[in-house]
C-alpha cells in the first residue's frame, strides 16, 4: 500500500514499509499485533520468550514508524511551512536536520521539511539489509541497537510536533485516541529496552506521566 503524504510536493511519500510474508519477523509482527489488541502494553512490548531481541526491536522500529507516518499524514495539510516555520516541540524545543553523510552540520528547516528529510533517511535504513536484515539466519550489524535508537529518538520528535503544534487538529479529526494509543505504545516499548535518553523525552514528559500512572 502506498500512501500519498500530503499534498505539499509533487513525490509521493513513503509507501508503507511492509514485513515479508512467510519470514520470521512477520510471525513476530503478528504476535505484536494480537497482543496489543489484549489492551496490556506492558505485556504487548515485552522481548517474546526464545525471541532475538535484534530482530524485536527491527519489528518494532518498522511498526512505530508506520504508524507516526500514518498519523502525520493525518495532519500534513495544517503542517505547513507557513505554519510551521521550525520543527519544534512547544517554545522550548527546537530541532535542526543533519544525517551525518549528506547534511553534516545541522540545518534549520520548516517542519514539513524535517519531517520530509526524517522519514526518507528512516525509510533507507529499514529498506537496507545489512542493517535490517529480513532474512533468517543473517546476522544483525553490530550497530544496529544504536542505529535503532536514533530513529526512535527523532520518531519521537514528530510525536512532540504532532502534540504541541497540531493536537486541536488532531482532535477535529477524532484522532486523539489513535494517537494517545500509537504514543503510549511507542513510550512503553522505548522505556522496556531503554532505547530514548530520559533527557529527549523533557517536552512530553508531564504527558508521558500522565499516561503511564493510568497504568498503575
Amino acid at each position: 500500500m502506498s500512501f500519498l503524504f500530503g499534498s505539499r510536493s509533487s513525490k509521493t511519500f513513503k509507501p508503507k514499509k511492509n514485513i515479508p510474508e512467510g519470514t520470521h519477523q512477520y510471525d513476530l509482527m503478528k504476535h505484536a499485533a494480537t497482543t496489543l489488541g489484549s489492551g496490556n502494553l506492558r505485556q504487548a512490548v515485552a522481548l517474546p520468550e526464545g525471541e532475538d531481541l535484534n530482530e524485536w526491536i527491527a519489528v518494532n522500529v518498522v511498526d512505530f514508524f508506520n504508524q507516526i507516518n500514518m498519523l502525520y499524514g493525518t495532519i500534513t495539510e495544517f503542517c505547513r511551512p507557513t505554519k510551521c516555520p521550525l520543527m519544534s516541540a512547544g517554545p522550548k524545543y527546537e530541532y535542526h536536520w543533519a544525517d551525518g553523510v549528506t547534511v553534516k552540520k545541522p540545518i534549520k528547516c520548516s517542519a514539513p521539511q524535517y519531517i520530509d528529510f526524517l522519514m526518507t533517511w528512516i525509510q533507507e535504513k529499514l529498506d537496507d539489509e545489512t542493517l535490517f536484515p529480513s532474512k533468517i539466519g543473517v546476522p544483525f550489524p553490530k550497530n544496529f541497537i544504536s542505529t535503532a535508537k536514533v530513529i526512535l529518538k527523532r520518531l519521537f520528535r514528530v510525536y512532540a510536533h504532532i502534540y504541541y503544534q497540531h493536537f486541536q487538529e488532531i482532535i477535529k479529526l477524532g484522532e486523539e485516541p489513535h494517537l494517545n494509543t500509537s504514543f503510549k505504545h511507542f513510550i512503553y516499548f522505548t522505556q522496556e529496552f531503554n532505547m530514548i535518553d530520559k533527557r529527549e523525552l523533557a517536552p512530553l514528559q508531564e504527558l508521558i506521566d500522565k499516561l503511564v500512572n493510568k497504568d498503575r
